[in-house]
This record gives C-alpha cells, structure tokens and sequence, in this order.
C-alpha cells in the first residue's frame, strides 16, 4: 500500500522563507542588495507567518482577505528577486533560481486558491 503524504502548504512556505534567510548573504555585498535583502525577508516571512493567520481565520471573508495578504507578499517577494538578478546581485545564481522557481508556484497556487476560495458557496 502506498502511503499518500499530506501536502502542507505551511511547510512549504517556511522552507521558501528559509531558503530565503540562508542564501541571502550570498547577495553582492552593496548598498542596494542590503536594502533588498531585507525587504525579501520581510516579505517572505510575512507569507508564511500571514499563512498561519488565514488558518485559523473566523470566517471566509476572512480567510480569503487573509490569503489576499500572502499573495500580495509573494508577488512582492517575486518583484524583488527579479530585480536581484537583473541588477546582477545575486552570486550563486543556481540557488536563486529554485528559489525563484519556487516563488512563482506559490503565487500559482495562491492564485489558484483565492479563486476557488471565492467561487465556494
């Protein structure tokens, strides 16, 4: 019998925000990557830690207001790393691009959710 794991999107969004914190200080040291490295910190964090607020939301309204949120942060954390790499900041830019990958799947499936979020009854 094959064992079917649960797909946890909480998880998911704190290992984005830790792939985050630990390549980070790969970025070229300036006064710009320092600025934008923050920010992406901010952001992604926001994402998760809004993620675990949408979960114990009191109502739908709430819930997808909530997911609205993290969207808002992933797509501002998407904004970021496009001018990361297109400034040429980022140094390893073979971990930057799963990491960009990954940023861009969540914003699919934050999409996604809110969509269908708002078209239950």
């Amino acid at each position: 019998m094959k064992v079917v794991q649960k797909y946890d999107l909480q998880q998911r969004l704190v290992k984005f925000s830790s792939s985050i914190i630990l390549n980070i200080n790969t970025l070229k040291k300036s006064f710009a990557s320092e600025h934008l490295a923050k920010q992406l910190i901010r952001s992604t964090t926001s994402a998760a830690l809004n993620y675990g607020e949408a979960q114990g939301a009191e109502s739908k309204r709430d819930f997808i207001h909530k997911m609205k949120i993290c969207l808002k942060e992933l797509r501002e954390s998407q904004v970021n790393l496009q001018i990361l790499k297109e400034s040429e900041l980022i140094q390893d830019l073979d971990s930057f691009e799963n990491i960009i990958k990954e940023c861009k799947e969540l914003v699919a499936i934050f999409t996604s959710s809110i969509k269908t979020s708002n078209t239950k009854k």
